[in-house]
Order: structure tokens, then C-alpha cells, then sequence
């Protein structure tokens, strides 16, 4: 796990969903990187302003109910959200030794995987409520990885946010390149992702002269954010990965702030 680890909106668009609004859902299929892909999309429909959108990047369990959870709180916020699928085929896995492959295989050749993400982007793009300037990523373990390899790359996002992801990286950002602004929601006490990765993170991100927001829980260990890594972990003897409520929450709120603020 360790490698493969513009204008304003209204305020409304950040309150609480009206009584009358509904997060609508669809699963979308598309292609890129040489394979057949299936995505989520979640938006609610109180509005048909356009809108910020979210990709959201799984974990390297797959494409799974999680990822799928996870967009639709974004709905809930306001935002159109996309959980898109690395893998191909939406498969997903509870078992650590098939993830730890499919991840390996979908990061074998980088190409396919920014391939895949930016299939993944256009079709979020297209959405009808969506303002394609505006376009952010998230994404858990090694999702957080995917999307702050993209940032490094420059694709053309707006922020990034990776809870619990993996920093280490084959990729080097280079200065001026990382367009994004970066949000690091880090457990502390993670052992997937030592203190001397983190400093080396922090390192390149300012040699790159990339804006950088690195939040760290103390105490608090891999898949925070995660409820269902407690089973995983006693089922499969994996002490590194707990869930912390505290943690899962403080997070996605310093996510939703640092949002109102970069996507405005």
C-alpha cells in the first residue's frame, strides 16, 4: 500500500437543501485508458445554476459504496459530484491482497491512469450543471494519491483535497506546474505514510511553489474517514488502518471550508 498508495456562488447554493430538493443519482458509463469504466453521479436539483464539480477518487478497495456515499454528501453541499472508477469495470474488492493488485495494475502505466481520470473529468465537464472552470478533486488512500499525482501533472483543477493519501510518488512536481491548490488531510499516526514522506511532501510542494494546506491529526491512523475499516482491519489483521469518527469529521469540514473558499 505504501507505493501504491469564478464567479461567486449564492449562499444558498451552501446552505441546507431546501424541503422541495432531491440529490438525484445516476450511474454513467464511459471509456478511457483502454478500458470500459463505470462512474456516479450525485447533484441536487434545487437549482439549475451552474455549479462547482467534485471527482471523487476511491480507495483501493475499488469502486465501491463508500466512493459512492461520499458523492452524494457532496450533493448535499451543492456541488455535482463524479465518483469515477480507476479500475475499470466499476470492480472493487474488501480483500487487501486483490486491492493492493488492482491498484498496482491501474498505476503499471501512468498514461492509462491520467487517461482515466481525464475521462472521467470531460464527462464531468459536460454535465449541464456544472461549470467546467470550476472543477475540484478528492480522493481517500490511494485515490488521495491519483489525485495530487494529477495536481503534479497540472492538469487543470481547481483545488485538491486527499484525506488520508498516499504522498510518496514516481512523479516530482515541477515549479510553477501545480495549478491546484492542495488541502492534505494527514493521520498523524498513519504508518503508510511515515514523517520522513511527509516532510519530503511538504519539501517538493514548496520547491514547486505549490499552495499547500497540510492538516495532521494526532493520535489517528490510516482509512480515518473510513466506518468500515475497524471490520477490515480485525478481519484481515491490519492495525495500521482505524476509523476516527472525530478525525472524519473534523476533516470533512476543513474540506468544506477550504472549498467555499477556492471554488467561489
Amino acid at each position: 500500500m505504501r507505493l501504491i498508495l469564478a464567479a461567486a456562488l449564492s449562499c444558498a447554493l451552501f446552505s441546507p437543501l431546501p424541503a422541495h430538493a432531491k440529490v438525484r443519482t445516476k450511474v454513467v458509463r464511459y471509456a478511457g485508458g483502454g478500458a470500459k469504466l463505470v462512474g456516479y453521479i450525485a447533484y441536487d436539483d434545487s437549482s439549475k445554476k451552474r455549479r462547482p464539480g467534485v471527482l471523487v477518487v476511491h480507495e483501493w478497495w475499488g469502486h465501491n459504496p463508500y466512493v459512492r456515499r461520499r458523492a452524494r454528501m457532496l450533493a448535499k453541499l451543492g456541488y455535482v459530484a463524479l465518483a469515477l472508477d480507476m479500475y475499470g469495470g466499476g470492480k472493487n474488492t474488501s480483500h487487501p491482497k486483490q486491492a493492493g493488485a488492482f491498484a498496482k495494475q491501474a498505476l503499471a502505466d501512468f498514461g492509462k491512469a491520467r487517461a482515466r481520470f481525464e475521462a472521467a473529468m470531460a464527462l464531468l465537464q459536460k454535465h449541464p450543471r456544472v461549470d467546467k472552470k470550476r472543477i475540484a478533486a478528492i480522493g481517500y488512500c490511494f485515490g488521495g494519491g491519483v489525485a495530487l499525482n494529477m495536481a503534479r501533472l497540472g492538469i487543470a483543477l481547481r483545488a485538491v483535497v486527499s484525506f488520508h493519501g498516499s504522498l510518496k510518488s514516481a512523479l516530482v512536481a515541477q515549479r510553477g506546474k501545480v495549478k491546484a491548490r492542495l488541502l492534505v488531510l494527514h493521520g498523524a499516526a498513519d504508518p503508510f505514510v511515515p514523517p520522513a514522506q511527509v516532510a519530503a511532501f511538504k519539501a517538493e510542494m514548496k520547491k514547486a511553489g505549490a499552495s499547500l494546506r497540510f492538516v495532521a491529526y494526532k493520535g489517528t491512523r490510516h482509512a480515518f474517514t473510513n466506518p468500515g475499516a475497524d471490520a477490515i482491519g480485525k478481519k484481515h489483521k491490519l492495525a495500521a488502518i482505524r476509523y476516527d469518527k472525530k478525525a472524519d469529521v473534523a476533516s470533512w469540514s476543513e474540506m468544506k471550508r477550504f472549498f467555499k473558499k477556492v471554488l467561489r
